[in-house]
């Protein structure tokens, strides 16, 4: 098992550049799937998702090449149409591939995805939506079978703005009879560029980034080249590092405004942001001032930033109050912050963070995706050293943290054993 060691006590200072995104990559993998040929993607970046996102597509028949790069993905001869069980478990947004599947094939088995356990996060939405288009659903062993003679356009209003939902509507219908319209969409940015993608191939998409999204039935798809989008919540984060140590850094990253509620957050907590094209600098002050925070679907406050916030808010000036309203159980980081010196008290929704002088380096468990890299951050400014363990989940969302936090001055190594 790898942990990360870390020397906490380093100003962060310096530029960094951001990674490719890891939540509009996987729908674009899965997207690859609806064209039978050729399609060349940029700036996936090489994370533990996208890996066993791509090795599901090859265990279904695609031909996958890498140069220079770029992700060369031919889906022509694609014979199977089943997610085995052993990838499907090891992560939740695998669910995504059943759409495109469903899409080009009339049909898909699979089992329910795993992935970090930060709540329920029920596929239901998924099903029923499939079941207005037309598909047939037997659940049977613990498996999720799909079927349908026809896939026909359909008003699907989703009670809830959910991502995984909205992208899975799309892939499911982009060949469909008519046309289907997502009422109480998503509007994430990941959400944009799955279009943008797909509408490059030859769908017919309108209105994604809004909450009303219309898919116009196509009969087939085209070879591409496409670059997938920045990593936005990688932004955040490595924004924060510079935050919690008092630091002075810059990240290049193209699309400031998908962060708009983090910068005006960190702007609230007393650091200085400058924007140039392509830049986004950001100077901290000495001690940062609390802050109370909501996280909302976008274009609120994003609930994959929530821990990484709260880590940088223990030691602010003040008590901060965060309420999570999407997932319910994303409160599993803070035991592991505790031990460290951190004061936080949970309850239900709330969390409340009362800044603290100093915190200690000792032994922590990363808990899930974000709530570990919340670890790291705590780390850049505990006393002596610290050892984030179970950093695979950590790998699964970020390509190289340790090395950008090391070019920003931070002592950080992985420790193999």
């Amino acid at each position: 098992m790898s942990s990360y060691i870390i020397e906490g006590g380093k100003k962060l200072e310096g530029e960094v550049t951001v990674s490719g995104s890891k939540n509009a990559s996987l729908p674009i993998i899965a997207a690859t799937i609806l064209n039978p040929g050729i399609t060349r993607l940029y700036n996936i970046p090489n994370i533990h998702d996208t890996q066993i996102t791509l090795e599901i597509l090859k265990y279904l028949g695609c031909k996958i090449k890498k140069i220079n790069g770029k992700i060369e993905i031919d889906s022509k001869n694609i014979t199977k149409k089943e997610i085995p069980e052993h990838l499907m478990s090891q992560m939740r947004s695998t669910v995504i591939l059943a759409g495109a599947i469903i899409g080009r094939f009339k049909e898909a088995k699979f089992s329910y995805p795993g992935g970090c356990d930060i709540g329920a996060r029920p596929i239901d939405l998924h099903l029923a939506a499939f079941k207005k288009l037309g598909i047939n659903i037997i659940e049977d062993a613990g498996y999720i079978i799909c079927k349908a003679d026809e896939i026909k356009g359909e008003n699907i209003n989703l009670d809830f703005p959910s991502v995984g939902a909205t992208e899975n509507i799309i892939l499911a219908s982009i060949f469909a009879e008519g046309v289907t319209q997502i009422t109480n969409a998503a509007m994430e940015p990941e959400i944009v560029d799955l279009a943008k993608c797909l509408n490059k191939m030859g769908a017919k998409i309108e209105g994604a980034g809004t909450n009303i999204i219309k898919i116009t039935g196509v009969k087939k798809l085209k070879d591409i080249s496409y670059k997938v989008m920045e990593d936005r919540i990688e932004a955040g984060t490595l924004l924060c590092a510079g935050a919690i140590t008092g630091g002075n850094i810059c990240i290049n990253y193209s699309t400031p405004e998908h962060i708009t509620p983090i910068l005006n957050k960190l702007e609230e907590a007393g650091c200085k942001i400058n924007i140039n094209t392509g830049k986004v600098y950001m100077q901290a002050p000495k001690k940062l001032k609390a802050v109370d925070i909501k996280t909302m679907p976008y274009p609120g406050f994003p609930t994959d930033m929530q821990s990484i916030f709260a880590s940088i808010l223990t030691t602010a000036k003040g008590t901060s109050v965060i309420i999570e309203n999407i997932f319910e159980n994303r409160y599993r980081y803070v035991s592991e912050l505790k031990k460290m010196g951190a004061k936080i008290t949970t309850e239900g929704k709330t969390a409340i963070i009362k800044g603290v002088r100093k915190l200690s380096g000792t032994k922590v468990k990363s808990t899930d995706l974000r709530g570990g890299a919340s670890m790291v951050l705590v780390g850049l400014i505990a006393k002596g050293t610290t050892t984030v363990t179970n950093i695979e989940h950590i790998l699964r969302g970020y390509e190289g943290l340790e090395k950008k936090l090391k070019k920003l001055g931070a002592q950080i190594y992985i420790d193999e054993d």
